[in-house]
């Protein structure tokens, strides 16, 4: 591929095709859904050709997994892998806004549980993507919950991963931000699964 490439309107445009595409993808799939999104609409808002655009992505399919890839590959690292909190307080900050969400928009829907939605074969490999990915949540949910201490942590995972979900989808269908009530509902879980801190022996 040359150092310089010109996109739809012509324009002659540098190195980072296949980043701009992604770039577009992240931003287009998450606003308007995956069906809604054509790849002509992709190439124009990456300022690339439909060529350059199959250059890099085989088919849409293809990007759409890669999208999927790139949104989290490491199934939520800024949660699960903070040294600074405990891990209690990394379970309830699962229930934390995300950062790069602006504070006065609600909390958009999980890519893979959308992604899941929107393609209806069960064997297409987003699909599996998002099963494998919605696995991996419980799964580290699952072994913070057990560095906390509690006494069934995979049924604490699967709680906290079910809850975390539930408050993604209405967040999308209520239009309202809904992570906070999932979080006070969080603490109860996570308290309960906790033993109960040992009382202090009465000096006498």
């Amino acid at each position: 591929m040359t150092e310089l490439e010109k996109g739809p309107r012509g324009q002659r445009r540098g190195r980072g095709a296949r980043e701009r595409i992604l770039d577009a993808s992240l931003r287009l799939f998450r606003e308007q859904g995956i069906n809604n999104t054509g790849m002509d609409q992709l190439c124009m808002a990456a300022h690339v050709s439909k060529r350059t655009a199959y250059q890099h992505f085989t088919s849409k399919d293809e990007l759409v997994i890669e999208y999927l890839r790139r949104h989290d590959p490491d199934t939520m690292p800024d949660v699960f892998d903070r040294p600074d909190l405990t891990p209690r307080e990394r379970l309830l900050a699962a229930f934390d806004k995300p950062r790069q969400v602006p504070p006065q928009e609600v909390t958009p829907l999980c890519p893979f549980i959308a992604a899941a939605v929107e393609i209806t074969d069960p064997h297409h490999a987003a699909r599996r993507r998002a099963h494998d990915y919605k696995k991996s949540v419980a799964v580290r949910f699952a072994e913070t919950a057990r560095q906390a201490g509690a006494t069934d942590p995979e049924q604490l995972g699967e709680q906290l991963a079910l809850l975390l979900d539930g408050a993604s989808a209405r967040t999308r269908v209520l239009g309202i931000e809904t992570l906070p009530t999932a979080a006070a509902i969080a603490a109860l879980l996570i308290d309960n699964a906790l033993p109960a801190a040992q009382p202090e022996a009465v000096e006498g």
